[in-house]
């Protein structure tokens, strides 16, 4: 259910407003931060980006015009992400279609109850991922060459 809901809303956003989910993601954190700004580190963390992968958007969001990238003056090593006027008219114009998806696609299909339960649901889920440490998260290690791992 959740990769195939996400994956219509990343349809309709492309074919609507001509942008994938993260740029919007990206321009919905901005849109919200004080300033429209935000640090690079604080925008790849609200974005649960890799700084990679977010810079990789940011270049991208540059390109259209939507976000331009400044170095904090007390230190040039920081970079700032802030969202332009032309960003946030892009915003602007793709979050109601965005929302009528989410509305027709999730809370439609539901009951009033059922969303509450599903409320009730995934804050039960984000309260025992944030409080269970991630044991799972190292990168697994591999046998080395020639080698058989015990059995």
């Amino acid at each position: 259910m959740n990769r195939l809901l996400w994956a219509r809303l990343e349809q309709e956003l492309q074919r609507d407003a001509g942008m994938p989910h993260a740029y919007y993601e990206v321009l919905v954190h901005l849109s919200e931060a004080p300033g429209r700004r935000l640090r690079m580190s604080q925008l790849a963390e609200r974005s649960l980006s890799s700084p990679s992968r977010l810079s990789h958007a940011v270049n991208r969001l540059e390109r259209l015009g939507w976000v331009v990238r400044e170095a904090l003056p007390a230190d040039r090593r920081c970079q700032i992400a802030v969202l332009t006027d032309a960003g946030f008219a892009a915003l602007a114009a793709a979050a109601p279609g965005h929302v009528e998806g989410v509305r027709t696609h999730l809370f439609d299909a539901l009951t009033p109850e059922q969303v509450r339960q599903l409320g009730d649901i995934c804050q039960a889920i984000v309260q025992r991922i944030n409080a269970v440490p991630c044991r799972q998260c190292a990168p697994p290690t591999r046998p080395r060459t020639g080698t058989v791992p015990d059995s």
